[in-house]
């Protein structure tokens, strides 16, 4: 089956602390999970090493995918993704609001 997000779409988080922001997917996680920029900042507490100083950093935590919906590239509005074959048999994504491929 094909993804349905990609990295550096931009998405829209539907649930939890920070519902309604928008950011970036920076990578992915394990099985359904992702890191999104500036989405469930999160303190962590790093050891001080060599060649960085420890204390308190902020990072971005992981998000599960079913909580976040694709922003529509033409519109600027979240939408649904659906796929569909380009002449060639290319399998192409698709935003349902606006019928925009990327």
């Amino acid at each position: 089956m094909a993804q349905r997000l990609k990295k550096d779409d931009l998405v829209q988080v539907l649930a939890g602390k920070d519902k309604g922001k928008e950011g970036k997917i920076i990578s992915f996680h394990s099985k359904g999970y992702v890191f999104v920029s500036g989405i469930n900042i999160i303190k962590k507490h790093k050891k001080k090493t060599e060649k960085s100083e420890g204390g308190i950093i902020e990072v971005e935590g992981r998000i599960h995918e079913s909580n976040l919906m694709l922003v529509c590239p033409e519109k600027n509005v979240k939408t649904r993704v659906g796929y569909k074959k380009i002449k060639d048999g290319i399998k192409k994504r698709f935003a349902k609001v606006s019928g925009a491929t990327f």
